[in-house]
């Protein structure tokens, strides 16, 4: 399958895509004119829509002029050319039989472009009266909020784009950002790409990934509760499946007659969701819910907002806003009454409780039991639902943003490079989605010059270079890219050979560490110990791993072999390659 342009097809092809082009995509388009006149105004751009500019000429003098196509959200972003396997983007099929949009004017070429507004919710949470209806007023203005991004394709001349710049800048009547030329960024090929998603619809042999069936981890028969209390559970999803692992937690903490409360922060958890469920089963129950929304989770507040309302509705407590912070933490605790006593049991993830993104992205969560667990976690819910700020206290065993989770790491850190300047083992290793904190950075190269093996897995934005003579000749970092998101977090200190490992939802970037609630635990459990090993070498010696060099560029492994994530399916997400570890086969 190609993605050709119009320019490449033949004339019967063409015939056929103009044809449904007039019946089918004709009709829902309303072309507008950005060129100021009596009766007209810039057009509204709307925030990441796809749109076309269109030169235009005019009456006898030919006044130059401008057109503006909005290419209509629900139509196909690809449409399949006639006689081939091949597909050409709709906005080509449309740039070439704009004519018929602007019968009256003589039409020059069509470029594509769309713009970006403010996406940030900004309140002031001092003076805020309620930070439910802000967010709401928020969510509601953004479609009107200031343009801080163009997205042009290449070929659109400068004339045209300084003529776009112009008209938005004087167009800006919000208070707030403006944009320049720097904001200008020039696409080759397509612009949007989050419309190549639709490429999975064709039907190609061989084009899509076999289904795979997630692996249970527990069990059917007997209680999770009795489960945990033999021992800590480490999930690994999507290769252990979310609705029998963590779903089946919280649907049994529903349903026991025995579980007194739940308590739980919710950042992302869509729409449709069975942990929301699970919360409306538990208060059908008459159990004690306690829920934290995160409201200003970027571009999901509307759904927690429509949560934060059930909830409430249904009688829970909601409390949805630390001041200062964002709360990215995951976390769920259950409170139980059993015969010797209260007990409590936790969950500390890695990803959203979201059913959906679990099928896709690469997360961990701890089940567990532990006593100095479920004490610092009902402290924690206790500092949120009570305080007005982020939680201040130093926990028994769990570190958390903003405060004694960047202390852990550079007290830890600072230990490694003692035992390096002593001779001892000296190493960290730490799988990130983004490093960026410049603190945090600046004593990893520290630790370098030391002597201490540094080895990063990063996703994303990487502000640290490895292998910079007499900087950075310790550190390798690496990004993994495959069939599943790479999302969990977990970090490793050699201690002198005594390691430590722990997981949770805090990248290292200044938002996380210093401006967020985040959560991150440590990891005792030998078999979970393990499992943590294993996705660590499996992830350092992908054999198609991306590479980051000194300059700052990535290069892709060459190796044989299959992927970490496929060997992860192929291993029940890498039980068996830790229980290999552990036998020395």
């Amino acid at each position: 399958v190609e993605i050709v342009d119009w320019e490449s097809l033949d004339e019967p092809a063409r015939d056929k895509l103009r044809e449904r082009f007039t019946e089918e995509i004709f009709p829902l388009i309303t072309p507008l004119s950005m060129s100021s006149g009596p009766g007209r105004s810039f057009p509204r751009l709307i925030s990441l829509g796809l749109a076309l500019a269109v030169s235009l000429r005019r009456g006898a003098e030919g006044k130059a002029e401008l057109g503006y196509v909005p290419i209509p959200e629900d139509v196909d972003r690809f449409m399949a050319v006639p006689g081939s396997n091949n597909v050409i983007p709709v906005e080509r099929v449309i740039a070439a039989n704009v004519d018929q949009l602007f019968s009256s004017a003589e039409v020059g070429r069509a470029y594509a472009f769309r713009a970006s507004r403010v996406g940030d919710v900004d309140i002031d949470e001092d003076s805020s009266g309620s930070l439910l209806l802000d967010v709401q007023d928020e969510v509601e203005a953004r479609p009107y909020k200031p343009i801080i991004r163009l997205e042009v394709e290449d070929r659109m001349p400068r004339e045209v784009r300084a003529f776009i710049l112009n008209s938005i800048r004087d167009d800006q009547t919000t208070d707030g950002a403006t944009v320049d030329t720097t904001d200008v960024y020039e696409l080759p090929g397509l612009v949007d790409l989050t419309g190549v998603a639709d490429l999975c619809d064709l039907d190609v042999e061989d084009g899509l990934f076999p289904p795979y069936t997630a692996h249970p981890l527990l069990g059917e028969n007997g209680s999770i509760f009795d489960v945990l209390a033999e021992g800590d559970i480490l999930c690994h999803h999507p290769f252990h499946d979310f609705e029998a692992t963590v779903g089946r937690f919280l649907n049994e903490a529903a349903r026991d007659p025995d579980v007194v409360a739940i308590k739980l922060t919710l950042y992302r958890t869509g729409r449709r969701s069975p942990v929301m469920d699970a919360l409306m089963e538990a208060l059908a129950q008459g159990k004690d819910v306690s829920v934290f929304v995160e409201l200003k989770a970027r571009f999901d507040e509307e759904s927690n907002i429509h949560w934060t309302k059930r909830l409430a509705d249904e009688g829970a407590r909601v409390v949805y806003g630390v001041v200062g912070c964002k709360t990215h933490a995951k976390t769920a605790l259950v409170i139980r009454r059993e015969a010797d006593g209260i007990r409590r049991y936790v969950h500390i993830g890695t990803g959203n409780y979201n059913a959906a993104t679990a099928r896709f992205y690469t997360d961990l969560g701890l089940m567990s039991a532990d006593p100095d667990l479920g004490a610092d976690l009902n402290d924690f819910f206790n500092e949120l639902t009570g305080g007005a700020g982020p939680p201040e206290k130093q926990f028994r065993r769990l570190l958390v943003a903003p405060h004694s989770l960047v202390q852990g790491i550079e007290r830890m850190t600072r230990r490694e490079i003692a035992n390096a300047e002593a001779g001892r083992p000296a190493r960290i290793q730490a799988k990130l989605n983004g490093l960026a904190d410049r603190k945090v950075v600046k004593l990893l190269y520290e630790a370098s010059r030391k002597g201490v093996r540094v080895d990063l897995i990063v996703r994303s934005i990487c502000t640290l270079r490895p292998g910079v003579p007499g900087l950075s000749d310790n550190v390798h970092v690496s990004s993994i890219l495959g069939r599943f998101l790479e999302h969990s977090r977990i970090y490793y200190f050699e201690n002198a050979g005594q390691g430590e490992y722990y997981m949770g939802s805090a990248d290292w970037r200044a938002r996380n560490l210093r401006r967020r609630v985040e959560v991150v635990t440590p990891v005792d459990d030998a078999a979970g110990r393990r499992l943590l090993r294993a996705v660590f070498d499996a992830q350092l010696d992908d054999p198609r791993a991306w590479r980051l060099r000194a300059d700052g560029a990535f290069e892709r492994a060459r190796g044989e072999g299959p992927d970490s994530q496929h060997r992860f399916m192929a291993t029940r997400g890498g039980l068996d390659l830790a229980e290999a570890d552990a036998s020395g086969t």
